[in-house]
């Protein structure tokens, strides 16, 4: 870990100052007050009925799960959950937002005060989360500029998210980037959102002011929608240099929502900032307030998977590194599969090795999800079982892993019908090293003055004359034992 890195300077003294908006779109399969599908690539304005539309007459009806999704994030992010919270409409108008208000929730959201443990390279840091609210999702305009012409697509309107909101704790673009990855990663593992930032479902708005040292909070800008963990740390550089730059010639930075420019690497104004008041809030009169009681929170939690944090203290508990963990907990199933290993009864430490550097490369290849893996966790186990137990070695334990990914099977069968069970007789592999011995005299001479490196040599003599099926472990013993 690099310190430099991870809390990068800003020039002149000055220090980044961010909180970061996360909107999650819920996987549930209708939409947060009415019954459309929410279903991802549907043909434009397919998916939205008089209710998103807000045609007269029609009465919105609250998702019962979506609210469970909210409940379920909050219990993991070790927040508060209301018991009692209200929707209100949120009032601005947009060509894609049909009814010309949100229902969003603004004085009394149903999760408040939580918190979110980042990485930052095997440094620890909590970023505490004000609030997360239920509100719909907006439509989509999609703009044609060959034709100077924009559509409408009000698929979306009415998706249900969740809007996570930080405090302004976060302090350079890797801390943000890390933030962004944590989310994701918990987000993916409640199962309450896809988490795919290129399909827009997860997105992102950056708020981000500079200050010396010690200074009050400054003037914030906002960035909007950004669809990318690396938009996001770029966006957040590049703002924080402009509003220094305006400081430094003596000017002011201006409350306003810009724009990231992917192609300029710049951000640009969109409109002036608004605040609380010019939205004109008030409590939604065809909803009734959400009431959540203690049995529902408990019923909850009793469908929560273990959480990545507590996963990863019980890995590092038997001795798999940093990295390991980091990367088993990335995703739930990575760890999902892992856990299918150790059920198995292999060893945790070689099913990790086995698992990160031989299965992942070569789904990683191939392009291939862990979830279409052609070789399943419980036949991964047994090879590693295999070379637990001393019947194959490492090296034969590869071409058993070829063969399993080729054509399938366990790795007991295919050791059986290739016989390439390992040799540990000590009698045969004596004469094979004898063998070796009297076939290299120069080396036995170099050996015996010195030269322990060519040692190597004499156990590869031993192995392609066992076809690689020597125990190594004894061929080393023996041979030690003759050479001295």
């Amino acid at each position: 870990m690099t310190n430099n890195l991870l809390h990068a300077k800003l020039p002149l003294g000055y220090e980044y100052v961010i909180g970061l908006e996360v909107h999650a779109q819920i996987t549930t399969q209708s939409k947060l007050f009415s019954g459309s599908a929410t279903a991802f690539g549907a043909e434009p304005n397919t998916q939205a009925n008089p209710i998103d539309l807000g045609m007269p007459g029609m009465l919105p009806v609250l998702n019962s799960g979506a609210v469970e999704a909210g409940i379920k994030l909050g219990l993991a992010i070790d927040a508060q959950i209301a018991p009692k919270s209200v929707f209100a409409r949120k009032n601005y108008y947009y060509p894609d937002l049909p009814k010309g208000y949100q229902i969003s929730q603004y004085d009394q959201p149903i999760v408040q005060h939580g918190k979110l443990e980042i990485d930052l390279g095997g440094e620890r840091k909590i970023i505490a989360i004000t609030r997360m609210h239920l509100e719909e999702d907006a439509g989509k305009s999609v703009h044609d500029l060959d034709v100077g012409v924009s559509h409408v697509d009000l698929n979306r309107a009415g998706v249900p998210l969740m809007e996570i909101v930080s405090e302004p704790d976060i302090r350079s673009p890797e801390e943000a980037g890390a933030y962004m990855k944590a989310m994701r990663t918990l987000v993916r593992w409640l199962g309450v959102c896809d988490g795919d930032m290129e399909k827009g479902n997860l997105r992102c708005d950056a708020n981000i002011s500079v200050r010396k040292a010690g200074e009050p909070f400054r003037t914030r800008c906002e960035i909007k929608n950004l669809n990318s963990i690396r938009h996001v740390m770029a966006a957040i550089e590049h703002e924080a240099h402009r509003q220094i730059e305006l400081y430094e010639r003596g000017g002011t930075v201006a409350q306003e929502t810009r724009l990231w420019d992917p192609d300029l690497q710049e951000t640009r104004t969109l409109r002036s900032k608004e605040d609380a008041h010019d939205y004109r809030y008030f409590p939604d009169p065809d909803l009734l307030p959400l009431v959540i009681d203690a049995a529902r929170i408990e019923a909850v939690r009793a469908t929560m998977p273990k959480l990545p944090r507590v996963l990863a203290a019980e890995l590092s508990a038997i001795g798999l590194t940093h990295d390991d963990v980091a990367l088993l907990t990335s995703d739930k199933a990575y760890a999902d599969y892992f856990a299918a290993m150790l059920a198995a009864g292999a060893d945790a430490k070689l099913s990790c090795n086995w698992l990160v550097s031989e299965l992942f490369a070569v789904l990683n290849k191939t392009e291939t999800p862990l979830e279409n893996s052609p070789i399943p966790a419980t036949q991964l186990a047994g090879l590693v079982q295999l070379i637990q137990a001393g019947e194959i070695s490492g090296k034969i334990g590869k071409q058993v892993f070829a063969e399993m990914l080729a054509h399938g099977g366990s790795a007991k069968e295919i050791v059986g019908k290739l016989d390439l069970t390992q040799i540990s007789d000590e009698g045969a592999l004596r004469q094979a090293c004898e063998a070796a011995i009297a076939a290299n005299p120069d080396a036995v001479a170099k050996y015996k003055a010195g030269n322990e490196r060519i040692f190597g040599s004499f156990v590869g003599f031993v192995m392609k004359e066992t076809k690689g099926q020597a125990n190594p472990g004894v061929v080393d013993r023996i041979l030690k034992e003759l050479l001295s």
